[in-house]
């Protein structure tokens, strides 16, 4: 073995002290953030390691991974599943090459973490039905509840996990869904889950009153008002939450129907209505209809995470569902009232998988507390809702933040699912784009993907079936499996 050079010699030496300041750091920041869990949630491993997560990306690693990859050395990408035994494995390298003595981690100890999120993937979906790693969520239309067949073709499709959105339909539909589901999953031998996803206190358009074919365009004044009154007056809406208006300051901002026209508050009319100004809306213009979907970006508005609608349907859905969709979540205490609801309606039968919807800026923000409380009692997964979560952490952001937390769901060993409008038009048209086609393949990292209802949904399980098999020749995650290249063989 040629000897290290002494500037080299020097370096590495450097490098190990860092490393190790680095690392208890890490462990000192860790203690501080359990003990505030601790309040909410009994430690376990899956919290120590997201703890420990959280404590190593408050650092800014950057400058040490170029001078860690000069020297061969493991740089920390790959540290998420189990962040002492990477810090220790590479310490370890850094005292050896320094000529001190030093024992790795025991083998066993090596895939700990891995091992973990994959006991997670099968208490919250089941074995998987295939050699694939990342499981295909599919959302029921209607027509489940009639048509066995196009349950079945769904399921020779690929599906793992039936998704029913509490939103839409009926106890009745639900109930024939579900029986579908189970009666196909039987015959042809295929394991697969349901989902019933609690609406929440989603916002929408009750109300309008506007001239026929009338559009939002950037410039056009209307109102929003807790009640449309009879007769003519201004083009103006209600919602269905109208207690929002009083939380609404000039200046807050509102988005139509996913973001496809923006307005802002210009005046507040005291707590019966605001004046709004479109400030951006697609060339065409946006019909302003009932039931369309609003936002209010940057804004946290305080709504009680239960409806009365979810209130009724919570008693079917914890007889029926194996994993239960918290819609809009946002706080730790939120989930706790879940669970205290669900509990209360389950009886002697165990507690169901919760899957924590992060739609908004605040559940992000809480999102290391909310799976705290969660997993603490019930198994737990997370969905980016990326519909919702686009609008209100704007377009420009949501790149970054899906990736910030497949990462920090990793390091909880929580598994995570990657949501809305993925290959949404080959699903509604039965073609697809190179756009919808790479964020597909983009979702493999993801431990489940789902897809919307639409006209050509057996098709669009089956194609990213596909995708996921050949991506998985080539990633684990983040990992880069270096296999054979086909084109070029």
């Amino acid at each position: 073995m040629t000897p290290l050079c002494d500037e080299s010699a020097a370096d590495l030496r450097r490098l190990r002290d860092e490393v190790a300041a680095l690392r208890q750091d890490v462990a000192r920041g860790a203690t501080t953030r359990l003990a505030q869990w601790s309040q909410t949630a009994s430690p376990c491993d899956r919290l120590e390691n997201l703890a420990h997560y959280l404590a190593l990306r408050s650092h800014d690693l950057g400058e040490l991974q170029v001078r860690l990859s000069a020297y061969g050395l493991s740089s920390l990408g790959r540290s998420e599943a189990d962040v002492l035994l990477a810090l220790d494995a590479l310490l370890t390298t850094l005292r050896r090459l320094s000529g001190e003595d030093g024992a790795y981690p025991p083998a066993a100890a090596r895939r700990m973490g891995e091992d973990a999120l994959s006991r997670a993937c099968a208490a919250v979906f089941g074995e998987a039905g295939d050699r694939r790693r990342t499981r295909i969520m599919a959302t029921l239309p209607r027509e489940a509840a009639k048509d066995r067949h196009l349950v079945e073709s769904l399921l020779q499709a690929g599906m793992d996990c039936a998704r029913i959105n509490c939103a839409h339909d009926d106890e009745p539909a639900w109930e024939r869904m579900i029986e579908n589901v189970r009666t196909a999953s039987q015959r042809l031998a295929r394991p697969c889950r349901i989902l019933m996803d609690i609406a929440g206190p989603k916002l929408r358009v009750a109300q309008v009153r506007a001239p026929e074919k009338y559009r939002l365009r950037p410039g056009e004044r209307l109102r929003l008002v807790r009640r449309i009154e009879s007769g003519r007056g201004p083009v103006s809406f209600s919602i269905n939450m109208p207690e929002v208006i009083s939380q609404l300051r000039p200046g807050s901002e509102i988005a139509f129907d996913d973001g496809k026209a923006v307005g802002q508050v210009i005046a507040v009319e005291g707590a019966d209505g605001v004046e709004l100004e479109i400030v951006a809306a697609r060339a065409k213009g946006l019909r302003l209809k009932q039931d369309k979907g609003v936002n209010f970006p940057a804004t946290d508005l305080n709504l009680g995470p239960l409806t009365a609608k979810d209130v009724a349907d919570l008693p079917f859905v914890a007889r029926h569902a194996d994993l239960v969709g918290l819609s809009f979540v946002q706080r730790p205490e939120e989930v706790k009232l879940f669970q205290m609801q669900l509990a209360a309606r389950r009886g002697e039968e165990p507690p169901q998988a919760l899957v924590l919807k992060i739609e908004t800026p605040l559940a992000v923000r809480n999102l290391p507390q909310l799976i705290a409380q969660a997993a603490a009692t019930h198994p737990t997964a997370v969905m980016i809702a990326r519909g919702d979560l686009a609008v209100e952490v704007g377009f420009a952001r949501l790149s970054e933040m899906q990736e910030e937390i497949v990462w920090l769901c990793e390091a909880a060993h929580v598994p995570v699912i990657w949501a809305t409008q993925v290959l949404d038009q080959l699903v509604h048209e039965g073609v697809t784009s190179r756009a919808e086609t790479t964020d597909a393949a983009m979702s493999q990292q993801a431990d489940c993907v789902m897809l919307n209802k639409g006209d050509y949904l057996p098709e669009g399980v089956r194609f990213l079936r596909g995708i996921l098999d050949r991506m998985e020749r080539h990633h684990t995650k983040k990992f880069p499996w270096l296999a054979r290249l086909r084109a070029w063989s």
